[in-house]
């Protein structure tokens, strides 16, 4: 099979030219070209797997037993869902070193995609090069919510007290060190102008319940962290919402404006999950679960499954994944430079 031009290189040239956005998916990246007569999409193979890099029960294990099914009926082959849970989503390398068969598929974050090869050392896997593109899933949206009698009701009025009490005066809480929340609020302070402290304690899935209980008691005042969690004390009026990191409002709560409607200019900071093979992997097999994925995506129960953990759904193909790659891959790189933040 011929060897294609790889994905770092077609990446190095959009982060250097900033014409992410100009660019077409190569024809065949990873992949290789396999004659029709040749084609044999996963219909006859045995069970196929996805790789979940997370514990089961979260929102990563939820969507890939979503696309298992969609495949499973699809494919007519059965999926079946791995959990390999670890720090951040940083995965054995043995996920990377799967043969390209078509049959081990990867349920990917923001993280596995993007800002752990910026922000953890030693990774056992080519953020660039170890996988292609299959289809986009779904996003979900972080939330600024403060106390309630914290002194702001819209995110002008934030920035503008965080600016009058001076740099690192408030502090502000997220899931973790380099969690989505986090990032996202970085990038918020390199938009606004505005300098604040950052406490995360613990790890992720204990600091949510904690960072939840500390905003209720009032001995944290302000977090950057998931839009789920929040929901219920931000509809009874416990917490004040100030603002989603979305570039559009979110279906879950319509209510809460964006940063771009609040005068600070477009601005999308969301975890999103997707889905990728091995390198290497057939260019019609990608394709094949490409389509499958984002027509499933679309059906109504889905929708509704997806919805239902707090999820967005963004069914894109692996074109539209790969664009999406290189995008964030620029902006967070430079969020993450400029933040100071160093690989741990």
């Amino acid at each position: 099979m011929t060897t294609l031009l790889g994905r770092r290189a077609l990446l190095s040239t959009a982060l250097a030219t900033g014409t992410v956005g100009a660019m077409a998916f190569p024809r065949g990246i990873g992949h290789a070209d396999v004659p029709p007569s040749q084609r044999d999409p996963l219909g006859s193979n045995p069970a196929s797997r996805i790789v979940v890099p997370f514990a089961a029960g979260g929102t990563a294990d939820v969507l890939a037993r979503v696309v298992a099914d969609i495949l499973s009926a699809r494919m007519g082959t059965p999926f079946r869902v791995e959990n390999r849970a670890d720090a951040g989503g940083a995965f054995s390398a043995e996920m990377a070193r799967a043969a390209p068969d078509g049959r081990t598929l990867l349920m990917g974050t923001l993280c596995t995609a993007v800002t752990n090869q910026y922000l953890q050392k030693d990774l056992p896997y080519d953020a660039t090069e170890s996988f292609a593109p299959v289809a986009m899933v779904g996003e979900m949206a972080n939330v600024l919510v403060v106390n309630r009698n914290f002194p702001a009701r819209s995110l002008q009025e934030f920035v503008d007290h965080c600016k009058r009490v001076g740099s690192y005066k408030v502090a502000y809480a997220s899931a973790g060190p380099g969690s989505a929340g986090h990032l996202a609020m970085e990038y918020l302070q390199s938009r606004t102008g505005m300098r604040l402290a950052h406490e995360a304690p613990g790890s992720q899935g204990a600091t949510r319940t904690r960072l939840l209980d500390e905003l209720l008691a009032g001995r944290a005042m302000v977090a950057m962290d998931s839009l789920p969690t929040y929901l219920n004390q931000i509809g009874s009026g416990q917490l004040r919402a100030l603002c989603v990191s979305s570039a559009n409002r979110c279906f879950a709560a319509p209510a809460i404006p964006t940063v771009a409607e609040q005068g600070f200019g477009a601005f999308d900071a969301t975890q999103w999950w997707y889905v990728a093979v091995p390198s290497g992997t057939r260019r019609d097999y990608v394709a094949a679960l490409s389509e499958a994925i984002v027509s499933g995506l679309g059906q109504r129960a889905s929708v509704a499954r997806i919805r239902g953990v707090g999820v967005q759904e963004r069914p894109g193909t692996s074109e539209d994944l790969f664009l999406h790659i290189a995008a964030e891959n620029m902006k967070w790189k430079n969020v993450i430079a400029s933040a100071g933040l160093v690989p741990q």
